[in-house]
């Protein structure tokens, strides 16, 4: 019997929902190496200033930190190169098509393992938030955590 694969493995791009305002989302594979995804499932990996980009009709993720495998020899990776994500290409077209328009960008958003044990990447199509768009969210989370507390006592 095949033991199934714990999928508590969930990085996330915490500032992405401060920076950006996310319109769409999709979930594509990612090509990674051998190396790669033994860190990821020990979960050393990070988001952080992470983008994609379209390069000859494909969609690549850029900056993705994947910190090296601590056993692995001379095989192990870089820890930042450009890595290829797997999409359909109808969704490949959509997502060309929305990142065109002027002020919106592809970030990824999560990184995570699924059921079968592949790593998973959820990619946004965002448009970047204002200063003061950015404070009036600030607002709104204290408010909701004002709110909690008296509503507790």
């Amino acid at each position: 019997m095949k033991e199934k694969i714990s999928n508590s493995i969930l990085i996330k791009n915490k500032r992405a929902t401060f920076d950006y305002e996310l319109l769409d989302t999709f979930t594509a594979g990612i090509v990674l190496t051998g190396t790669e995804i033994k860190s990821i499932r020990l979960g050393k990996a990070s988001l952080v200033d992470t983008f994609c980009f379209f390069n000859n009709g494909e969609l690549w993720v850029k900056n993705l930190y994947i910190a090296e495998y601590f056993y692995g020899t001379y095989n192990n990776h870089a820890a930042r190169r450009d890595r290829k994500l797997l999409l359909t290409r109808k969704e490949l077209h959509k997502l060309e098509d929305q990142s065109h328009n002027n002020g919106f960008t592809i970030i990824p958003t999560r990184l995570f393992i699924n059921d079968k044990g592949l790593a998973k990447v959820v990619v946004a199509v965002a448009k970047g938030k204002k200063e003061y768009d950015k404070r009036d969210a600030i607002r709104e989370r204290d408010d909701k955590r004002d709110m909690a507390r008296a509503f507790k006592k």
